[in-house]
């Protein structure tokens, strides 16, 4: 069987070796860009290759008519596929993606992967930190694999558009929740997008509340009674968050809870707040 959401260190150690294993580093700092690469070239799990946020995982190029789309707006499907061919995924590729940030960057890679179609996607429970818990080794070498024959299949993930989020302030049968850290949902101390605060109606369930004391994801009971607290049917709710990134963390929380469905509002806030016509809300 493969593993389709959480994978423990324990488990990877037996299988990163195995040829149709493929291994991804996500570290990323949204303030600081280069710092997932340094990190990487410091020290990597074993035959692991690394992935950029900004790079591999979005595309920056503007909409059709030059709109902006937020800050990490998601490549076309068959863009992303050929950066999967060239990490060596093939279609019965087992995929394991970490981060040393709570999974906060990685969620976004496993979200994609089930986005074009590709099952056999786990988060490393625990990252980095998890694997050198274990006494595990770190590669310093650039991992290249031969290119893989992946190919795009029916999404098994959900997305929406500004146009969807718009549409629902005026009818609102979806739940809008909201990823980022309560003070920032809030409209306070905001340093990454120009202006503070939430869509309107939003819902705040900051991603870092999937997580237990040792920075693994709470056990699935515990994750589906949080997230029922304010999600009735899952497949009329959307994760946002700033750029498209932690809602994916949420996404994740969702499918590990049993609660398939959601759908993901790529550009986040970052798009919305891009447009002063779309109204913001601040407080609670």
């Amino acid at each position: 069987m493969p593993y389709t959401t959480l994978i423990a260190a324990e488990d990877l150690a037996r299988h990163y070796q195995d040829p149709n294993w493929v291994v991804i580093d996500c570290r990323h700092d949204l303030m600081n860009p280069s710092a997932g690469a340094q990190a990487y070239a410091a020290g990597h799990i074993p035959l692991a290759q690394h992935a950029s946020l900004d790079t591999d995982l979005s595309d920056k190029s503007p909409g059709p008519n030059g709109e902006f789309r937020g800050r990490h707006p998601l490549p076309e499907p068959r863009t992303f596929v050929e950066t999967l061919r060239r990490w060596g995924v093939n279609h019965g590729s087992q995929v394991v993606v970490y981060d040393a940030q709570g999974a906060m960057f990685a969620a976004r890679l496993w979200w994609m992967l089930r986005w074009v179609g590709h099952e056999a996607a786990a988060v490393l429970d625990g990252g980095l930190q998890a694997w050198q818990a274990l006494g595990l080794p770190l590669s310093t070498a650039v991992e290249t694999r031969p290119r893989g024959n992946v190919e795009p299949h029916a999404p098994l993930m959900r997305t929406v558009d500004v146009k969807d989020v718009l549409a629902n302030l005026q009818t609102p049968a979806r739940t809008v929740v909201d990823a980022r850290a309560p003070d920032r949902f809030r409209g306070e101390n905001e340093t990454i997008d120009p202006v503070g605060g939430h869509i309107p109606g939003a819902k705040n369930r900051f991603f870092k509340d999937n997580l237990d004391a040792a920075g693994r994801f709470k056990p699935p009971a515990q994750l589906r009674a949080d997230f029922a607290a304010f999600i009735d049917t899952p497949q009329n709710a959307i994760m946002q968050c700033g750029s498209g990134a932690t809602a994916c963390h949420n996404l994740l929380a969702l499918e590990i809870a049993g609660m398939s469905g959601a759908a993901l509002y790529p550009g986040s806030w970052s798009e919305w707040c891009a447009d002063p016509a779309r109204p913001v809300a601040r407080g609670e």
